[in-house]
Formats: C-alpha cells, structure tokens, sequence
C-alpha cells in the first residue's frame, strides 16, 4: 500500500471551517479578511497552489509567500501572525499558512470600501462579525469574576431558550421588551462569560446556551 503523502491527506479533506484552498494570491487585503476569518474562529490552513477542486497547481514564484506577509503586517488590526511550510509534490510547491485561534479577539480586516471589520470563518466562507461578537470579544478580556445582574431580560432570556434552541438579537429585544442597544449589551456580556455561544444558520448569527453549561446562580447578582 502507497502512503500517501502529508499534503494529500489535508486535500483530501477539502475545503471546510478550517481549510482554504487557493490558486494563488493576488489581493493582500482581501487574503487579510481570511487571516481575520481564522484568528477569531477556530484558527485554520491556506493551501496555497491547490485549486478549489483539489487539484495541485503548485506556486510559480515567492510572491505569493509576500502577498501573505503584507497581508499579515499591513492588513490586519492586531497583527494575524502565520507560520508557513512548503511542500513539494509532484514536481509542484505548494505553500501552506497556518493560522493559530487567535487571543487577542477582535482581528480586523479591510473591507471591500477599504474600512477594518471583523471577520468570522462559518464552513467554507468568511463572513462578517456582527457588533455583538465584537463586544463579547473585547469584554472577554476583563470578564474573569465578572457577574452579571439576573433582571427581568435576562430571566426573559433563559425562558425563551428553555423552549427554543436559539434567539437572535432581535427576537431577544422583542421578547425582553427592550432596546437593540440593550439587548447587545446583554447577549456579549452572557458570550463573554462563556455562558452564551453563536451560532451561525443560513449566514445569520444567533444565541445558545453553551454546550455543558449549567445554570448557576453564582454567575448572576440578585
């Protein structure tokens, strides 16, 4: 039986959460947005001369190693730090760009208009970060030992996801009968004390309670 080679294996598991492929480099900030994609979700590989069909095309030259680095420098707010490995196959190079889940959460990006959002990695795409993550991200720095008041939104909160598996931000402002403003501050407050996760269905991002989570009144003042 043929092994068959490292770089194979990762394309044969094909484009996902954490793996992109790409024929080539050819946009610095657009790249960054990927780079953005992958810090603030589970972190994630470029296959850089691999088609989207898995096919080994292989880099011509170094650029694409510097489109990357520019990428990295230039475009993304804190900087995205990689590490990098060439393969060579089949008489082709290949360069991967692994990307480590980031600590430093926001990681921005330009836009298409050229303004730094966040991006967040959902299958195989980059979507964009909504302001409750953003918020959740920068509270989670300070939330250690932080609790959060158990008021009428919050208790309106807990029932509705007793009975349904997710809310968005909408639905919880409706629901608790208060502002947008104040429903944001809420589900990134829950989010940044690891009670709360997103969720991402048909590209729109909603609430859950965390997975093992169990409620605790410890975590909430009266």
């Amino acid at each position: 039986m043929i092994k068959k080679h490292p770089l194979q294996l990762l394309i044969d598991q094909g484009e996902h959460q954490q793996q992109d492929f790409k024929f080539e480099v050819s946009d610095s900030k657009k790249i960054a947005r990927t780079l953005s994609a992958f810090a603030n979700t589970d972190g994630g590989r470029l296959l850089i001369g691999v088609k989207d069909n898995g096919h080994i095309s292989g880099i011509k030259s170094e650029e694409e190693y510097y489109m990357i680095e520019a990428a990295s420098q230039m475009y993304t707010k804190p900087q995205v730090d990689f590490t990098a490995t060439r393969w060579n196959v089949q008489g082709k190079c290949v360069l991967e760009i692994y990307i480590a889940p980031g600590n430093n959460r926001p990681y921005l990006a330009p836009d298409k208009d050229g303004k730094f959002k966040a991006y967040i990695r959902v299958a195989d795409e980059n979507i964009l970060a909504n302001e409750v993550l953003v918020l959740s991200w920068q509270k989670s720095r300070s939330a250690q030992g932080a609790l959060l008041k158990l008021n009428k939104p919050v208790k309106a909160l807990f029932a509705y996801l007793e009975q349904n598996p997710t809310i968005s931000l909408s639905q919880f402002s409706r629901t608790a009968h208060i502002k947008i403003f104040t429903a944001k501050q809420i589900l990134s407050d829950l989010i940044s004390m690891h009670i709360l996760e997103y969720t991402v269905i048909d590209k729109q991002i909603l609430y859950q309670i965390r997975e093992g989570y169990i409620f605790d009144n410890k975590d909430f003042i009266e």
